[in-house]
């Protein structure tokens, strides 16, 4: 097994917050209504809302929101969101990904911009960073209660067909195959385990350190300004050791 996966350095710390679970809920409501847009309603024949139905059950979002927003995306009228990715580099440059859901990409496009530009970063073209990440699923388990025992939980998630585990002051990360990150959470959750978060995401190959200390000013200053933005669904980057 590798060492801490780093999955702390790149999930943003306010997700732990109530305030952040509540915008984690309004991010997944808008994936769920551009997936119901475009590949309607039901599930059976809708790839990608089997897959956010099964993501917004393991992130804990209740049943009548999911139902609510699929409810209000089949009616007639309402906001019409797309998603849009967006690459560049942040200071000492360091590799960032920002995926977004917006109604005005015009909107997004010049905020997104601007974050980048005022922090002393650089939005780039499609492509100039994502080589540098590979798509993986990710499963975080907080044992803020010393409950569970590390070695029967990554013997449980191995077995599950998870690829790999760490685990570091009561907070456990299990990586797996994109395709398998739900069922390998629902199996866990069946097992008795409280998952924090369950999902697809993005694990850099490198990592870039960030010394000069107006640089690591910047670069935090920039993952706030997109994390504070509500049309920024995700961000991902290659700073090591950071704490967001």
């Amino acid at each position: 097994m590798s060492g801490h996966s780093k999955w702390a350095n790149i999930k943003h710390k306010k997700e732990k917050t109530d305030s952040a679970r509540a915008k984690v809920f309004t991010k997944i409501g808008k994936e769920l209504t551009i997936a119901v847009r475009e590949g309607g309603p039901d599930p059976v024949s809708n790839s990608k809302l089997r897959d956010l139905i099964q993501k917004a059950k393991a992130n804990n979002v209740p049943n009548e929101n999911i139902e609510r927003t699929i409810k209000k995306a089949t009616s007639a009228g309402g906001e019409n969101f797309e998603e849009i990715t967006y690459e560049g580099y942040g200071p000492a440059g360091v590799a960032v990904i920002v995926t977004t859901t917006t109604d005005n990409r015009n909107r997004t496009a010049g905020n997104v911009r601007a974050y980048f530009n005022k922090f002393h970063g650089s939005m780039g073209t499609t492509g100039c960073v994502s080589f540098l990440f590979s798509d993986k699923g990710m499963i975080v388990i907080t044992d803020e209660d010393d409950e569970y025992d590390e070695d029967t939980l990554m013997e449980q998630a191995l077995d599950a067909g998870a690829e790999d585990f760490s685990g570091s002051e009561g907070v456990y990360e299990i990586t797996t195959e994109p395709d398998d990150v739900y069922a390998i959470a629902d199996d866990l959750k069946a097992k008795g385990y409280n998952i924090t978060s369950a999902e697809v995401t993005k694990l850099p190959s490198t990592y870039v350190a960030i010394e000069d200390e107006e640089n690591l000013k910047f670069m935090g200053l920039l993952l706030d300004n997109l994390d504070e933005d509500d049309d920024v669904l995700d961000v991902y980057h290659n700073w090591e050791n950071c704490d967001r």
